[in-house]
């Protein structure tokens, strides 16, 4: 079993906003967002190091 990520997300907004789309929320959805939310942080980190940074900027979240 993997280890539980913290959760970084407000779940009452990010809710809010699949609502406001008409669509229903499962149970599993919050988690699922959380995962890559993670995962773009971690590659923002990445990015920066490479650039030798240890400052997270916007532009590190760019895929393009």
């Amino acid at each position: 079993m993997a280890k539980k990520m913290e959760m970084v997300l407000v779940a009452s907004k990010v809710k809010g906003l699949i609502k406001a789309g008409k669509c229903n929320v499962a149970g599993d959805a919050l988690e699922g967002l959380n995962g890559v939310v993670h995962w773009y942080v971690q590659q923002a980190c990445k990015r920066a190091a490479a650039n030798g940074r240890k400052t997270v900027r916007s532009h590190d979240f760019c895929t393009g």
